[in-house]
């Protein structure tokens, strides 16, 4: 039913595309200067070019899927540039669900001692089934945290894409 090799892919939008890379690993979506945690708003709203930038810098994320309104989430490691998110899988339950729905949310986020964000993206899936896609796919610095055989392709194409960036802190008085 599936080819040798499947690989999920994420393709942004044109609008959501951004060609840059460089981003500091605590580098805020705005300009803080000389502000206070207090100063700082707790929630921003991060564009899509903003959410691209902190997909590229993490490697690991969730693929939820429903089937029969079951969900189910996956935990993966997974590889972002050029506008895409990829990442690997081999035969098992993610797979077959990805065939029933074919409707998936994926999310990324990351934490640290006064700063937070997550990344949510929407859209549905389809396998890499030419010969062409699965040797490109085969040259990405893409490998398996674990010990295990992952050689199945899969497509994200996005809907949407959106983030949020947290200032931790204290609840006010």
């Amino acid at each position: 039913m599936f080819p040798t090799s499947t690989l999920i892919v994420c393709r942004f939008t044109r609008q959501a595309r951004f060609e840059g890379r460089a981003v500091a690993a605590r580098a805020s979506p705005w300009q803080t200067g000389a502000m206070t945690t207090e100063e700082r708003p707790p929630i921003v709203e991060l564009s899509p070019e903003q959410c691209w930038k902190y997909l590229e810098k993490t490697f690991h994320g969730r693929l939820a899927v429903s089937v029969a309104n079951r969900p189910s989430i996956y935990p993966l490691n997974y590889y972002a540039h050029d506008g895409v998110i990829l990442f690997r899988t081999s035969p098992g339950t993610k797979l077959a669900e990805l065939t029933v729905n074919d409707h998936v949310a994926f999310e990324a986020d990351g934490i640290l001692s006064d700063q937070a964000w997550s990344v949510v993206v929407q859209g549905t899936t389809r396998t890499l089934d030419t010969q062409s896609e699965i040797d490109d796919a085969d040259e990405l610095p893409l490998q398996p945290w674990v010990r295990t055989l992952k050689y199945r392709y899969v497509e994200i194409q996005p809907e949407t894409i959106t983030g949020r960036f947290f200032n931790l802190g204290p609840e006010p008085e």
